[in-house]
């Protein structure tokens, strides 16, 4: 999906993008806005204009795929069944206009063609235990690390909410960095360290096999450390070098993989706040988890735009996976009927229970093989309700029959979460920047493999074209 390059605007560019975004989110706020299991109780369809009721109902998953999300199939033309009211097509138009590019500098990986769980680019040493998603992350980001380390002269990088450290694992031993891996969960600790274990005596074997391969330096394994970071406060233990820089203090890297909410914010905090942190690169996620106030906005520049505000409805749906629900529509899935199952669900609640509102329902599986009255029943009782409440089975039908108003309604919210995400990576982009720090955002990874691929890279220095070479792709 086209859009706008971070790297292609000016500062007043950044701010004046900030502005249109705020105007164009406050005009399409009742789409986002609405929660798609209410459809049938808030009426959402009668909320849509008449002429975009009218393009938009009869349209199969595919044609909106191909229509409204603007993502055909392979070789697929598009070709309009009929006129589209000019206020829907501006929405399109717009929504594909104002959003960061997450197409990165590369064509879809090539790295599995020959295995989908295995990516060519790495050895099988760093493959194990690590799924193909995770194996292109950590290659990706492990990589532009080290290029950004390179240009920056950083001694030591530090890898917040590290997990199971498989990105500190592939950047201390496969790369040469020394690492520094931050993760409050011991369990997770305790497992990232029984894994380098394993590797090392792989790689020791696999030398064993291959003596030809002369490693030529010491292998250092990450440095675990379990502390949870307070996104309000600096962490003293993220700042303590591993070793002794020889000249100097330590210049230290801060990074982090899909760091979830705060911990995102708590990176730049640092970054700024610290003169030992020379660098950032952090792809963050999980945006409904951002403390409010504190997590957004953190510019000067959002924060006194009129309609500025994200509630968590706005913050979760940006979350959502764009590229992946549109390979879906593509398809056909049957499992697109959920959203209309449980939708139909909540009308039986409220009737049963006027004050239970949206509540959780746990996955009831293989939803595409039940009949509506059985999705009802068995979404009853995970609410606490009697399965055996008489249904109306004639309403229940009349819900199933609108199963594509459904989804194009969900699908015109999907079309705008992007422009969501875009004003929130900006905000940061334009905190570092009023600061007089150098920041720009790179498309990363494959947004089919990893929907949340922008990654945010800061210096204290200017880096000038070092920023191309950070987006390449290594041969």
């Amino acid at each position: 999906m086209p859009g706008i390059s971070a790297r292609g605007l000016s500062h007043e560019g950044r701010r004046q993008l900030a502005v249109n975004l705020t105007r164009v989110l406050a005009l399409y706020r009742p789409i986002l806005d609405a929660y798609i299991i209410e459809f049938f109780t808030d009426n959402l369809w009668d909320t849509l204009p008449c002429s975009w009721q009218e393009a938009l109902d009869g349209l199969n998953p595919p044609q909106l795929a191909t229509l409204l999300l603007g993502m055909p199939g392979e070789g697929e033309v598009i070709r309009y069944r009929s006129v589209w009211p000019l206020t829907l097509l501006a929405l399109k138009s717009t929504a594909c206009a104002l959003a960061f590019t997450r197409t990165p500098g590369f064509q879809t990986p090539s790295e599995f063609l020959e295995n989908p769980s295995q990516s060519s680019r790495l050895t099988a040493p760093f493959r194990k235990h690590v799924r193909p998603k995770k194996q292109h992350e950590i290659r990706r980001l492990g990589e532009l690390v080290k290029k950004l380390s390179d240009f920056t002269g950083c001694t030591q990088v530090v890898d917040v909410g590290s997990g199971q450290g498989h990105l500190s694992r592939f950047m201390a031993l496969g790369l040469g960095l020394m690492v520094k891996s931050i993760e409050g969960d011991q369990r997770l600790v305790e497992r990232a360290q029984r894994l380098d274990q394993e590797l090392l005596q792989a790689l020791e074997k696999e030398e064993r096999r291959n003596p030809q391969v002369v490693q030529t330096s010491p292998r250092h394994s990450p440095h675990h450390v379990v502390r949870w970071v307070d996104p309000t406060a600096l962490c003293e233990e993220l700042l303590l070098p591993l070793e002794n820089p020889c000249q100097g203090r330590a210049r230290l890297l801060l990074t982090g993989l899909h760091a979830c909410g705060d911990l995102s914010v708590a990176l730049l905090r640092h970054f700024s706040c610290c003169p030992e942190v020379v660098a950032l690169a952090s792809v963050g996620c999980c945006y409904m988890k951002l403390s409010d106030p504190g997590g957004y906005p953190l510019s000067q520049w959002v924060a006194g735009l009129p309609g500025y505000e994200l509630p968590y409805r706005l913050r979760e749906g940006a979350c959502h996976a764009l590229e992946e629900y549109a390979e879906r529509l593509q398809k056909a899935v049957p499992g697109l009927r959920t959203h209309c199952y449980r939708a139909a669900l909540e009308t039986v609640i409220r009737r049963a229970r006027p004050e239970l509102r949206r509540p959780g329902v746990q996955g009831i599986p293989r939803v595409h093989e039940l009949k509506i009255e059985e999705y009802v029943q068995r979404g009853l009782q995970r609410v606490g309700l009697d399965p055996q409440l008489p249904l109306n089975l004639a309403a229940l039908q009349a819900h199933q029959a609108q199963e594509n108003r459904v989804v194009a309604f969900f699908s015109l919210a999907l079309l705008l979460a992007p422009l969501v995400e875009t004003l929130i990576l900006l905000d940061r982009l334009l905190y570092l920047q009023e600061q007089g720090f150098h920041a720009e955002l790179l498309p990363i990874f494959s947004p089919e493999l990893s929907p949340r691929n922008l990654v945010l890279v800061a210096t204290k220095m200017p880096l000038g074209q070092a920023f191309s070479v950070l987006e390449t792709e290594d041969s």
